[in-house]
């Protein structure tokens, strides 16, 4: 069979432990045997890293502004165990979070579904996509251990000179202060990216916040929505038969709850991290779970959305057999292969990745599945658990087929 031809390179943005060697799997077995892959590679794997000073982290993410196409393996964010296990001399940022800051983007999430596995929630037939602003808030607030008595007060002081104080609470005794913020630009770009990633996928968009406590700080995001929606935006969506519009977050989740899915929910950045757990668990699992990072201006990062599955890894380096899901992993290439596909204008790119996804959901949907998701099959399904390697070769024998 003739390989499949590429135009511009792919930005390969390798990672860590378990999620590292299914990474070369998945290439090895259903990737080159049938695409010439062009990639611009970076190796983000924690050693790497130390190495390049994480200088490597940016290259990739200017590799991707540059390019306009990334997939990234999962990466290790380390913590206090993990400098001492790698010998770090830096406690190394989230790479995630490195390229999020540089493509100024946002993370969109939905759950990859089959048959044989029912979402806990018995209306949802469709998927939920969360749009997770990335950016600000608690995530990067300050904070302070109030140890007494006394007063506690909002300062602001302009570079013009003017100044804004307001007390927070006279304290009477001691208790805890939290200060946060986010930026009109960052905002700006998140609107910017819902509404376009909506426009991409044809799929209605909510947004939601709170509002009605948060006068001024949530109240900004829901009028930078709605201002970049009525100008930029409402004729498109018009035009593509789809909707927006505003509630509260917990008229949200309500209607969520209720609703059979099919929809983006655009959440601030502490609602979309906990909604896409929430999601995600009520479909099924982690591990089949798309992650794309979109940028305003339409540069696109395609990952899984779980880690690097650690303890699979150290069973792995003792020689033992692991039955590790790739599916999220391989989402991320055919997501990144199809994307580069529509932007070169490559039919048969974009109908291979169409094809390697349906040769995923068909092994699942014939009952050969990793053990992850055994237990979770619902009664009179098929379900037969095989190694992580006996899975994707179950894959690329299906492959194989649909492509001949």
């Amino acid at each position: 069979m003739k390989k499949i031809q590429m135009k511009t390179p792919l930005v390969e943005m390798d990672g860590d432990e378990m999620t590292r060697i299914l990474w070369q799997m998945i290439k090895d077995e259903l990737l080159l045997p049938f695409v010439d892959l062009k990639t611009e590679y970076y190796d983000l794997g924690l050693p790497e890293r130390e190495k390049t000073k994480d200088q490597v982290t940016i290259d990739s993410a200017n590799a991707t502004l540059k390019y306009g196409v990334a997939v990234k393996c999962a990466t290790i964010t380390p913590n206090k165990q993990r400098v001492e296990e790698y010998n770090l001399t830096e406690m190394w940022k989230s790479p995630n979070g490195t390229i999020r800051a540089i493509l100024d983007g946002t993370v969109f999430r939905a759950p990859i579904l089959i048959d044989s596995i029912k979402p806990a929630v018995r209306n949802w037939k469709k998927p939920i996509t969360i749009a997770r602003h990335a950016y600000g808030d608690v995530y990067k607030a300050t904070e302070h251990r109030v140890p007494c008595k006394g007063k506690a007060e909002l300062l602001f002081t302009g570079e013009d000179g003017s100044e804004f104080r307001e007390t927070i609470y006279d304290f009477e005794c001691g208790g805890v202060l939290q200060g946060q913020y986010n930026k009109d630009s960052s905002i700006e770009s998140f609107a910017h990216s819902c509404f376009q990633y909506a426009l991409d996928t044809k799929q209605d968009l909510w947004f939601a916040t709170k509002d009605t406590i948060s006068k001024k700080y949530d109240q900004t995001f829901k009028l930078t929505f709605q201002e970049i929606f009525d100008r930029d935006y409402k004729a498109k969506f018009d035009e593509a038969g789809i909707t927006y519009f505003y509630t509260l977050i917990d008229d949200a989740v309500a209607r969520v709850i209720r609703s059979e899915g099919g929809y983006i929910w655009a959440c601030k950045n502490y609602d979309g991290d906990v909604m896409s757990d929430m999601v995600s668990t009520a479909f099924g699992s982690l591990a089949m779970m798309t992650s794309v990072l979109v940028s305003p201006d339409g540069k696109y990062e395609y990952e899984a959305a779980h880690g690097t599955v650690t303890r699979h890894y150290y069973r792995y380096l003792k020689g033992e057999d692991t039955s590790t899901n790739p599916m999220a992993t391989i989402y991320a290439w055919s997501g990144a292969l199809r994307k580069r596909g529509e932007l070169d204008g490559l039919s048969d790119l974009v109908t291979f990745a169409d094809k390697l996804e349906e040769a995923c959901i068909d092994t699942l949907n014939d009952g050969i599945m990793t053990k992850d998701l055994v237990g979770l099959v619902s009664e009179g399904y098929p379900a037969t658990a095989v190694n992580s390697i006996g899975f994707i070769k179950a894959i690329r024998k299906r492959l194989e087929a649909k492509l001949a």
